[in-house]
């Protein structure tokens, strides 16, 4: 007789240990015995004598070869329909069937099947390994006793012929439970879920890095990147495809939380973020928010910004896995999907079809982008080793002390830099008619006093932040564009403003610098004698988020520390304001002079305030608080120099950035006003070729000039000899 075993295996149950034999022999010439539970044609596995003896046994999945015993020939028993049978190559003579014989034990192990196979369907792609299972070596004939027939191999089925199904996981078997009880809400969620992957590998794709291009026509397009990555997911197999499918979804999360950084640094700094460079700003966009929001509030934003990466990535990951998934299960259809849009691709781009000016429909936005990182990141390495040379060249590196400055002897020197005062400030019609007042006024006052002024403008190398890059560019007469450019320049011996005039020996140098707040290695660079930094001020007032302190108070605190003091040279000052820096609430208020005192005062003012939270999102607002601290900071410099400048006193005093995009525009220039005071006559007559503007406000058509070019024009105006 011949027994057809199943074509899959069944999973083993766990009521009862498979060691324990059955209390009944079976006759060898009787039919086999039929369970009541059908299954389904494909899946009918055989009956096993030694494995009918135990209360419990394995199923199988893989198909056994026909087992005939040859004394059973006369007499073909019927197929049995038992879920937990094997194939016996000797069957026994059957039990007698016992209308009660159906157990509990027995029907939730059918329960268990029918579920397996549920799962099994569902999810075709799991793969089950091979039991193994024993032969007999029993003679034909015999009847085993008890303990030989649980324990007797089956010679009629091998190791490879009968694999064991492993129980499914919990997670599936209550999914498979539910998608059987809510069939509808299952193929919502699953489609759902489709569209949100499908989505989020499209949005990642077509993200742009400039926050004024996201809108719903750039992700309205065929990325051709996933086409390719279609192509490739369907025809690899398995395993080969889901680690493609994560390392891809990881590098395209990896891609997007960089989009995101270009967006942000093109907000703030009008320009992307530079891979190579720019990992060192994070700290100081740390201390920003911490001075800004408090420590609690910065360390809950970086938290923030921690997990938005994790889910980036994570979400990223799992969606091309998803769709290379639902690639291979419907081959057909995603190959001739892929096709279609690889031909609309194609077409679109060799038609040069476009949304709108710049949008093509046909994108390659993602490979453009690693193309221009990657050629960035090389940019930065050779620049490296060119701006090392160029720093070495210096016009005035060799220029004797009696040769520098001769048309300045005997003056005191003041250099300040006005935090974020850029052009925009003059000429946007939110901003400028307050701070275009606010100088008229003040020009007045220093005509009033006997001074006079010329103004024009120059291109700064940094934007929206990183003033000490817009510092250094002006001393130095170098263009140091990002960070490694100032590091190679601060470890040189370049020549700056500052040092020229103490290498003549006629000037005393000091730095009064309130945002300086730990040690400052650059003092020595600068060729800076002595330095007040924001913890040698006596300040004792409160600070105005980032500032810390306000700008009268700085300028009155370099008067009572340093320049009512008694000297033998003539002071060359060099002062960085703050009080303008955003986010521009809460803005100290102008307070009498002889009020000043310790900053006391400042408390109650700061507590009247505005909050950052108040304007830092809103576009309009932060306009007009900039401008109200340009304002301020302008009018506390001119007050301090109508009040305690004289006839030998010569200011400088300029912009080292604009301020962020959102203030300043998305396409607004680098340009910042630079105005030089004087009462002597003779200090401008040496500028008159440059054609600078009278009074504090440059005109618009007034030269521009880059800010690396005005250390040389300067020492050359003012009687310095070049002397390479």
């Amino acid at each position: 007789m011949s027994f057809n075993t199943s074509s899959r295996q069944l999973s083993k149950t766990d009521e009862a240990p498979e060691d324990v034999p059955s209390q009944e022999v079976t006759p060898l010439d009787a039919p086999a015995p039929r369970d009541t539970v059908q299954t389904s044609e494909a899946e009918t596995p055989e009956v096993s004598a030694a494995e009918a003896k135990a209360p419990e046994t394995e199923a199988s999945e893989a198909k056994a070869p026909e087992a005939e015993a040859p004394e059973a020939k006369a007499l073909e028993a019927p197929e049995t329909e038992t879920p937990e049978a094997t194939t016996d190559p000797e069957p026994k003579a059957p039990e007698a069937k016992d209308p009660e014989a159906e157990t509990p034990e027995a029907e939730a192990s059918q329960t268990e099947t029918s579920q397996t196979e549920a799962s099994e369907t569902e999810t075709p792609e799991t793969e089950s390994p091979e039991a193994e299972a024993p032969d007999a070596d029993a003679p034909e004939g015999e009847v085993e006793a008890p303990e030989q027939a649980a324990a007797a191999p089956d010679p009629a089925v091998s190791d490879s012929d009968t694999p064991t199904a492993p129980r499914p996981r919990r997670w599936r078997r209550v999914w498979g439970g539910w998608r059987e009880k809510y069939p509808v809400a299952a193929r919502v969620l699953a489609w759902t879920t489709t569209a949100v992957a499908l989505a989020v590998v499209v949005v990642a794709l077509l993200m742009p890095t400039q926050a004024d291009k996201v809108r719903l026509a750039a992700f309205v397009r065929l990325p051709v990147e996933a086409i390719f990555g279609a192509a490739l997911l369907i025809v690899l197999p398995r395993k080969p495809r889901i680690a493609v499918a994560a390392f891809a979804g990881l590098g395209l999360g990896a891609l997007t939380v960089v989009n995101f950084l270009d967006i942000g640094f093109n907000e703030y700094l009008g320009r992307g973020f530079n891979v190579v460079l720019d990992w060192s700003l994070f700290s100081d966009a740390q201390g920003y928010l911490q001075d800004t929001f408090g420590k609690g509030g910065a360390l809950g934003i970086a938290a923030l910004a921690v997990t938005l990466v994790i889910a980036v990535l994570a979400l990223t990951t799992l969606s091309v896995i998803r769709l290379g998934n639902l690639a291979a299960r419907h081959t057909e259809t995603a190959t001739r999907t892929t096709l279609v849009l690889a031909i609309a691709w194609v077409t679109c781009a060799a038609l040069g079809v476009q949304y709108a000016a710049g949008i093509p429909i046909a994108s390659e936005h993602t490979m453009q982008a690693l193309q221009f990182k990657a050629e960035q990141v090389q940019r930065t390495l050779q620049d490296e080793a060119e701006f090392a040379k160029i720093a070495k060249k210096d016009n005035f590196a060799n220029t004797p002390p009696d040769q520098l400055l001769t048309g300045l002897r005997g003056k005191d020197m003041m250099i300040t830099f006005i935090e974020s005062y850029g052009r925009s400030a003059i000429e946007d019609p939110v901003m400028a008619p307050g701070v275009d007042a606010t100088l008229t006024a003040e020009n007045k006052k220093l005509t009033d006093a006997g001074f006079a002024a010329k103004s024009g403008w120059l291109t700064s190398a940094t934007y929206g932040g990183s003033s000490w890059l817009g510092h250094s560019t002006f001393m130095s007469g170098l263009w140091i564009s990002n960070q490694q450019r100032y590091r190679t320049v601060t470890a040189g011996e370049r020549l700056t403003l500052p040092g020229a005039f103490k290498k003549t020996g006629a000037w005393d140098t000091v730095g009064v610098m309130p945002g300086v707040q730990k040690a400052w290695p650059e003092q020595n660079f600068y060729g800076i004698d002595k330095l007040y930094d924001s913890r040698k001020l006596g300040y004792k007032g409160p600070k105005f988020s980032w500032s810390t302190m306000p700008d009268q108070y700085a300028l009155t605190a370099f008067e009572r520390l340093v320049h009512s003091k008694k000297h033998d040279k003539p002071l060359m000052s060099t002062i960085i304001l703050t009080s303008s820096h955003q986010p521009w609430a809460p803005i100290p208020e102008l307070v009498p002079q002889d009020q000043v005192g310790d900053g006391s005062i400042y408390n109650a003012i700061e507590k009247a305030g505005k909050k950052p939270a108040d304007i830092i999102t809103d576009s309009t607002k932060s306009k007009q608080e900039y401008g109200k601290s340009i304002q301020y900071s302008v009018s506390s410099l001119i007050n301090y120099l109508v009040k305690y400048g004289n006839k030998n006193t010569v200011l400088i005093f300029l912009g080292d950035h604009q301020p962020i995009a959102r203030v300043s525009g998305n396409h607004a220039s680098r340009d910042v006003p630079v105005s030089i005071v004087a009462k002597d006559p003779k200090v401008l007559d040496k500028i008159a070729a440059w054609n600078w503007a009278d009074g504090l406000q440059p005109k618009q058509d007034t030269p521009v000039w880059k800010m690396n070019a005005f250390r040389d024009r300067f020492l050359t105006a003012y009687g310095s000899t070049p002397a390479p």
